[in-house]
């Protein structure tokens, strides 16, 4: 659970002007034993400074060595937080600490070094009820990636601040503390995108419980010198941590990075090569309680490299199954093949080579899982793990209390197929402090206040097993009473038995008033009052105090009216609706209805029908009965549907029972007043045959017709032509299944859509009449006329033209005769413009060009065409344009 601290000012220590450029820290203490004033202790302060080696410091450099001297404040830990004393340390101790064993097969071999300065004072410190904060801050982190600039410092880089906390008398009532101390493994190499694993555990001199999670950093403030600042008022503050990347101070390298609350393991997927600034605050517990917590906060580097060691977590685990998935978390271009043997020593076919696999064991155990990259190539290496298989593993606690005033009961109900629990973490939800927990299995807390809590339980078991379960948990301001009705109906010669509960067994009950009730101490009553009686109950919960009521309506007799008789319609429902005073229902027959017990059935007789209706409240009954007289529906029969053709009608056959009826639509319906109308539609129309009655049944009953419409068929002879006698004409007809042609003079086969025609110089013209018909019968007309010329073929075009509107010449058209194809017809002016072509027969040009009237003058034209023989064509003259 996150907690709210206050923030606690403090003074900057007295360093360089420089950027310090510190990558990490903390402060720490030792009891020494008792001071040299009575109700005084003396502890061993420590400041713990680190510093990269690899950038040079002093001189003209912009970047301070750690300093030969500090400043470390301490501040009594209550509101308003007053300043005890300012300490200057000396360092009395310098070391430098570097990476000299690499990977034998890293791509890339990063320097990794670092300078740790400590500085120790001895303090004497008045035994106090709350304790003490010892701090120390300065300006200027070395920049990271996680962490944004901080414009309030010289260098834009934020500051840091260390802390540590000396308990009081409020959280330690008896002996002294020695803060837990961060073990120094800070060389630790971590290559990018890499999994690694990070010691950043402590020790702890009390033998107290330690608990490690990530908190966000401390920030710094804006100078390096405290007399730059207002005695007693120094920024503390976090930093701003880079969100906008998913970097926060609970997750500062990630979402992929995370520690171990037990151990203080980091571990995970690191992140792009970069620095990252890292803070890990570790509780101290006795007793089931924190009583001191510090930080270290360290700049790790993520280095740009990448080894082909295998990675694996210490275990894997399955407390719900059988199966289990490994994966390599390397992420190195150097690993070129997987090998996995997965430990079960009676089976020879437990391996894979796949980078991630996934296993089902076939019985519980623990198994010993092997890891062998580049199996038999250079650089191949080898990592093991434990697989646990150990299902059943089930967290659950239950819980009770009864009001704010008192501890509410917490229960662990956790269930382990497998080895036995071994520990629980209870965290009570209460965010005004930090006592909220509890590590035994059946436990009590009291909560200040009312409202809804989450409470966590985490517990593990013997074999490894984690889980976590959450509860919200009710705290109430008075105890829960809990009635079935708060409001019901006796007959006055009944006896009731009222009911009420508590959240908790030791509650007491007592009714109120002590009219004709019997065991009124009870939580279950009975009560036989004569007139309506309201009944409170006070449940006393161990000192909390409810209370609740419940109305008791006495009546003397049961009225009961179902209504008068009905008719309906055969086959619809109808809702049977009494008026009664009844709480109880039995109607007879049940045929039809939905639910014979309830006061208001759906009803849906099959026929005429009487039902009966048995009312009662208690030893009072009523009985009432009401008659349903169904109807049958009119008939309507609009006939089958049917398909005509565009233009044609066909009489409706309608048949009936009932005493009226309409056609819809009429509009294109003779004799829509008969059941037999003639329909002529013009397209495909639903005809509808509506009936009504005058037997009972008041609702119309209609059915419908379909007068499908085959839409109008469109013959095509073809357009009128001409041609030259004794040359043969292809005719292409279309617009239905079957064609017939007449006359039949010089015609191959009348009966085909493309006959062949040849006149001879006997003819003049000849029209030809086609009637083309439809599978279905439709029937549609067309003609064409063939004109005969007694040349040969040819293209003849007018010599002069007048474009004045006047209908009468307008159009410069030629007229082809005895072509079986017109290719097209081409107008150019006296600069070799063409102004017009088409290649449509019929068309010709009316003297404009883009849209403008062409000048009078004399133009070229250009026509081709391919005659019945495949020859071609071509005709080219001039024409007179007149205005």
């Amino acid at each position: 659970m996150r907690k709210f601290f206050l923030i606690i000012p403090i003074l900057f220590s007295f360093i360089s002007v420089y950027a310090n450029h510190v990558v990490g820290g903390e402060i720490f203490y030792s009891y020494i034993g008792p001071g040299g004033q009575p109700n005084t202790s003396k502890y061993a302060v420590s400041l713990r400074l680190f510093r990269d080696c690899d950038q040079p410091c002093g001189g003209t450099t912009g970047t301070a060595c750690l300093p030969l001297s500090v400043t470390i404040s301490i501040f009594v830990n209550n509101p308003p937080y007053a300043r005890v004393n300012d300490y200057p340390v000396n360092r009395t101790n310098f070391q430098t600490i570097t990476l000299t064993t690499y990977p034998p097969c890293i791509s890339a071999k990063p320097y990794v070094c670092y300078e740790i300065a400590t500085y120790t004072k001895n303090i004497d410190l008045a035994d106090n009820t709350y304790g003490y904060r010892i701090a120390f801050q300065t300006c200027c982190r070395a920049p990271s990636a996680n962490v944004l600039s901080d414009a309030q410092t010289l260098s834009g880089v934020p500051g840091a601040t260390y802390e540590c906390v000396v308990p009081g008398t409020n959280q330690l009532s008896t002996g002294h503390n020695s803060s837990a101390i961060f073990n120094i493994k800070d060389t630790a190499l971590v290559c990018k995108q890499s999994p690694f694993v990070l010691d950043f555990s402590a020790t702890d001199a009390d033998g107290d419980s330690l608990s490690y999670q990530f908190q966000s950093a401390y920030g710094g403030g804006a100078f390096t010198s405290a007399t730059d600042l207002q005695a007693g008022f120094p920024l503390y503050k976090t930093v701003n941590y880079n969100t906008a990347l998913g970097y926060s101070g609970t997750q500062p390298l990630g979402a992929n990075v995370t520690i171990d609350p037990a151990s203080g393991i980091i571990s995970g997927n690191s992140p792009d090569p970069n620095l990252y600034v890292v803070c890990v605050s570790v509780a101290e517990w006795r007793n089931g309680i924190i009583i001191s917590v510090h930080r270290k906060d360290f700049i790790m580097v993520v280095n740009d490299c990448s080894i082909p060691a295998p990675t694996l977590k210490p275990s894997y685990i399955t407390c719900d199954g059988y199966n289990l998935t490994f994966s390599n978390s390397t992420n190195s271009s150097l690993i070129k093949t997987y090998y996995w043997d997965f430990g079960v020593t009676s089976l020879a076919d437990d391996t894979s080579n796949v980078p991630v696999a996934t296993y089902t064991y076939p019985d519980s155990g623990t198994y010993t899982v092997t890891l062998i990259v580049n199996r038999g190539m250079q650089c191949t290496d080898t990592a093991t793990t434990q697989a646990l298989v150990y299902p059943g593993f089930i967290p659950d606690f239950k819980y009770t209390g009864s009001c704010v005033t008192n501890p509410y009961n917490f229960f662990d109900l956790t269930t382990s197929k497998y080895g036995f629990v071994d520990s629980w973490h209870w965290d009570f939800g209460d965010l005004s402090t930090l006592a909220d927990t509890a590590i035994i299995p059946n436990t009590s807390y009291l909560y200040p206040s009312s409202g809804a809590r989450d409470v966590s339980l985490i517990v593990t078991n013997s074999k490894g097993c984690l889980d976590t379960v959450i509860k919200q948990v009710s705290i109430v301001d008075n105890p829960v009473v809990t009635l079935p009705f708060t409001d019901t109906l006796i007959c006055s010669i009944d006896t009731l038995q009222l009911q009420s509960a508590a959240s908790t067994s030791a509650a007491t009950f007592n009714w109120q008033p002590g009219y004709n009730i019997i065991n009124p101490t009870s939580a279950t009553p009975l009560v036989y009052p004569k007139d309506t009686t309201t009944y409170n109950v006070t449940i006393d919960d161990s000192g909390c105090v409810a209370s609740a009521s419940v109305t008791v309506n006495v009546i003397d007799k049961v009225l009961l009216d179902i209504g008068a008789d009905t008719t309906i319609c055969q086959t619809d429902s109808i809702q049977l609706s009494p008026n009664t005073n009844a709480l109880y229902f039995t109607w007879s027959p049940a045929t039809g209805l939905n639910n014979p017990k309830i006061k208001d059935p759906v009803a849906v007789p099959p026929s005429n029908i009487t039902y009966s209706l048995l009312a009662s409240v208690g030893k009072c009954i009523a009985t009432d009965a009401v008659n349903i007289k169904t109807v049958p529906y009119p008939i309507s029969l609009a006939g089958p549907d049917t398909l005509i053709c565009y233009g044609k009608t066909i009489m409706l056959s309608g048949n009936i029972t009932g005493a009226f009826y309409t056609w819809s639509p009429v509009n294109s319906l003779l004799n829509s007043n008969s059941l037999t109308p003639v329909a002529g539609p013009q397209s495909t129309t639903a005809y509808v045959l509506s009936v009504t009655d005058t037997l009972g049944c008041p609702k119309p009953k209609t059915d419908t017709v379909v007068v499908n419409v085959i839409s109008q068929v469109q013959a095509f002879a073809g357009n009128d032509t001409t041609i030259v006698a004794t040359q043969p004409l292809q005719l292409n007809a279309r617009g239905g299944d079957i064609y017939s042609w007449s006359p039949a003079s010089g015609m191959n086969n009348t009966k085909i859509s493309n006959p062949l025609v040849i006149l001879g110089a006997s003819y003049d013209s000849v029209t030809y009449h086609l009637k083309v018909e439809t599978k279905e019968g439709c029937v549609g007309y067309d003609d064409i006329t063939v004109r005969v010329f007694k040349t040969k073929p040819d293209i003849f075009v007018p010599t002069g033209f007048t474009p004045n509107g006047d209908g009468l010449n307008d159009v410069l058209k030629p007229t082809a005769v005895g072509l079986k194809q017109f290719l097209y017809f081409r107008v150019y002016n006296r600069w070799g413009q063409m102004v017009y072509s088409t290649g449509e027969q019929n068309k010709g040009w009316d003297g404009t060009f883009a849209g403008i009237k062409q000048a009078s003058g004399t133009y070229v034209f250009v026509a081709e065409g391919v005659d019945y023989l495949g020859n071609r064509l071509l005709r080219k003259g001039t024409a007179v344009l007149i205005r």
